[in-house]
């Protein structure tokens, strides 16, 4: 989604974002990421996630949060890429627009987790399109595990 975030607080601290994302996995957990503009981490990124999300009409949803993910470029690697610390959480994400076309208005999440940190999010759209990929988990051949 190309817009930028008018708001980004990670326990009570300010933050300007990169990018937001919204990300829909094959077991049904959904997470909106938001790539952390930090000049000393290029891997900073912070996800609202959750399960059981619901679409009201064809211009809002809302996904509750039960876990934040938090990730960086110290974070230990499978595969190449950085696996986030998890923090139970509670919380809500929701999101406007005109899904139909393509078109996110904005996003906004509050969650507070197990520690008592605080995060919050609002995203305002440019009113371009979102962009739309699909990504499937690859299988090796010789073990049959994700890769």
């Amino acid at each position: 989604m190309s817009g930028k975030c008018t708001t980004l607080k990670i326990a009570g601290r300010s933050y300007a974002c990169k990018a937001v994302a919204y990300a829909h996995n094959e077991a049904g957990r959904v997470s909106f990421a938001v790539a952390i503009e930090d000049p000393a981490d290029d891997g900073h990124v912070v996800s609202f996630s959750g399960e059981k999300g619901k679409r009201f009409d064809d211009n809002s949803y809302e996904l509750p949060i039960d876990r934040m993910l938090l990730n960086s470029k110290h974070r230990p690697k499978v595969h190449g890429l950085p696996v986030p610390a998890e923090e139970a959480s509670t919380g809500i994400c929701r999101q406007f627009g005109n899904f139909a076309a393509r078109r996110v208005s904005s996003v906004t999440c509050t969650a507070t987790d197990s520690r008592g940190q605080s995060y919050e999010l609002l995203f305002v759209s440019d009113g371009s399109p979102i962009g739309v990929r699909r990504v499937r988990q690859s299988v090796s051949r010789v073990d049959r595990r994700p890769v």
